[in-house]
């Protein structure tokens, strides 16, 4: 399923591309038969770029599946299964294999949704993101709405100075969200782009700088702030763990230029894969803190889709150490290679691994206020 967002902001809207079926032009994602010689998010990969000319980081873990009826030329109609793998666009191409068969177009979620015609799949992409939802997310205080309706405004906003501060949590929580979510799509663009390398490990570092400076916000605020929306140590542990992403994720690209390394393994991207699609979930799951009560099943979805990825991280992990030991290890003179992929895959695993520990938060989090 390829995928964009409409800018950094965490309630920037999504759109979802969609295509034409060959032949009852219908709209559907981009989809086709499993190929023998590639794992199947990467077959998915290769069937959006040949059907909708697209390219970009796609996550291993499939978002679910769906199934659908299709008539065979034999005339019979058989049911098949989809697994459904997001895709981070990266590149939009001009011409692409199937570009005079079919027409692409992108939809907003809730058009997309209504445009397909399988109701799983139509579930799929509206629980993508919900992004439209953000907004709904943003209680005003019972004060600012006394003070609306009220008008008292200027006499108000003196009285409410005289209140207990409950600082700005759920905008540093989201501004810092917004910089880790860059710079996984940053992370992407550079284990997936051969060209423009030093512009991405640099947009890396700004981020993190970012984030550094949104953490020390948060730190100071904790410390002079009377009331706080959760308790002290869950917001210093929460934000702790999404400032872990980041650095790694600038310990990754460290690595990669010190190293001047290009030779990107298949399992290398499949990771940064998953990152991109953490980042996104991430995206979505801060806003809801929100209103912890009224978003708890949404959230327990989504910390539970984090921890299942970061399981599947684990795996990748290991088959690529693997791999590079058995091309490296026994080889003299070689070891120094096995050596940069080690330190490569460390930091990619540590970044899976601080989105779990966000998860994890999120959860006591939950089951605190919920």
């Amino acid at each position: 399923m390829p995928y964009r967002s409409g800018g950094p902001a965490l309630d920037a809207p999504v759109s979802v591309l969609l295509v034409t079926s060959r032949e009852s032009r219908r709209w559907v994602i981009p989809k086709g038969n499993p190929a023998p010689k590639l794992s199947p998010h990467l077959a998915a990969a290769l069937e959006a770029e040949e059907e909708a000319g697209v390219r970009g980081a796609v996550c291993p873990t499939p978002l679910g599946s769906y199934r659908y009826r299709k008539r065979r030329k034999t005339g019979a109609s058989l049911m098949f299964d989809v697994d459904v793998y997001p895709l981070a666009v990266g590149e939009e191409l001009a011409e692409w294999k199937e570009a005079g068969e079919r027409t692409r177009r992108w939809f907003s979620l809730a058009e997309a949704a209504d445009a397909v015609e399988e109701e799983d799949l139509a579930h799929l992409i509206r629980s993508f993101n919900a992004a439209e939802f953000h907004s709904a997310t943003r209680r005003r205080s019972l004060l600012s709405v006394v003070a609306e309706k009220s008008k008292v405004g200027p006499m108000f906003a003196w009285f409410q100075k005289l209140l207990p501060q409950t600082g700005n949590f759920f905008e540093l929580f989201e501004a810092h969200a917004e910089s880790v979510c860059a710079a996984s799509m940053a992370l992407g663009r550079l284990f997936n782009d051969g060209s423009a390398r030093h512009e991405h490990i640099r947009e890396i570092s700004e981020r993190e700088h970012d984030a550094d400076n949104i953490i020390r916000e948060t730190l100071s605020t904790v410390r002079r702030t009377f009331l706080t929306p959760f308790d002290r140590g869950s917001i210093t542990s929460l934000i702790s763990a999404m400032d872990d992403a980041i650095d790694e994720m600038q310990g990754a690209a460290n690595a990669v230029d010190i190293y001047e390394f290009t030779e990107f393994e298949p399992e290398m991207r499949d990771m940064v894969g998953i990152i991109i699609d953490s980042g996104r979930l991430l995206a979505e799951a801060l806003p809801l803190l929100r209103d912890v009560a009224g978003n708890a099943g949404r959230l327990h979805e989504l910390t539970e889709r984090l921890v299942r990825m970061e399981g599947h991280a684990d795996e990748l992990h290991r088959a690529g150490l693997k791999v590079a030991f058995q091309r490296f290890g026994h080889v003299q003179g070689s070891a120094m290679q096995f050596t940069v992929r080690r330190e490569i895959y460390k930091h990619l695993e540590r970044i899976v691994d601080a989105f779990e520990d966000v998860a994890n938060e999120i959860d006591s989090i939950v089951i605190d206020h919920a």
